[in-house]
């Protein structure tokens, strides 16, 4: 009870290409069947981290969606990712969280990468999402979001935090940085998946996925530029006892969010 298996699935997204990234992913969830209860997917897992939004956005009722449904119910765990989705004539970069018994939930990315130009081809989200799935209250947030801890905390109301990221290998030293930091100032778990290799406009990915404890230690750990796929089990009665031992949150601020 409170105990959750997750896995963390990282790899070299072919560029704009859903059906080879899709059966690649297929090939890796394989050997997890009936031994996870929740799969991690990078950002835009089937496309690259791509601004073409118009010609690659797919629907809620489209085939990735789908694919992700029967993914979950063959696999019985929950798979989360972030797809690119167009709905009311909007672009969304939009992670999803689908259960084996087929719920949906999704979370619209709120920080756009401007650098990157993604705030010119994507509608911002405006609300962060909360899913309760095992007994655990997981938070919903991709990639960009890590940067803002206002954003990303919690008070009181999330025990882990799910990050789906195409983060820049230049700048791996600030992703495993603000990991450690969003688990600490939180007290709760960080499970972030970052892809690997080189995208179609040049620019290289380490992975460095990881799950991080709320006293801010690696868990799990796939330090490696190759693709890999690790499972760990995080418990929420050890989150609980640390919290009660080390009760942070007595003297937190209270403040409010105006999107």
């Amino acid at each position: 009870m409170g105990m959750l298996r997750l896995s963390l699935v990282q790899f070299d997204v072919a560029w704009e290409t859903p059906d080879a990234n899709r059966l690649k992913i297929e090939h890796l969830l394989d050997p997890l069947k009936g031994k996870t209860d929740l799969i991690l997917l990078p950002e835009m897992f089937t496309t690259g981290f791509s601004m073409n939004a118009k010609e690659l956005a797919e629907t809620m009722e489209g085939e990735s969606v789908g694919w992700m449904h029967s993914q979950a119910k063959k696999s019985g765990a929950a798979i989360a990712g972030s797809l690119i989705i167009k709905e009311n004539d909007h672009f969304f970069n939009r992670f999803l969280f689908i259960t084996p018994t087929g719920q949906t939930h999704y979370y619209d990315k709120r920080h756009l990468f401007s650098m990157g130009g993604e705030n010119q081809f994507f509608t911002c989200g405006s609300k962060k999402v909360v899913v309760n799935y095992f007994g655990w209250k997981i938070a919903l947030f991709v990639c960009y979001d890590l940067r803002f801890p206002v954003w990303c905390r919690s008070i009181k109301d999330a025990d882990l935090i799910l990050f789906s990221a195409n983060w820049p290998e230049k700048r791996k030293i600030v992703w495993q940085s603000l990991v450690q930091a969003r688990a600490i100032e939180n007290q709760l778990y960080v499970a972030c998946v970052n892809r690997t290799g080189l995208d179609g406009v040049g620019i290289t990915y380490a992975g460095e996925s990881m799950v991080i404890d709320p006293k801010g230690l690696v868990v799990c750990d796939l330090s490696t530029t190759t693709e890999a796929v690790d499972t760990c089990t995080i418990s929420l009665k050890e989150l609980n006892r640390f919290r009660e031992k080390f009760p942070v949150s007595g003297d937190e601020d209270q403040f409010e969010i105006i999107c």
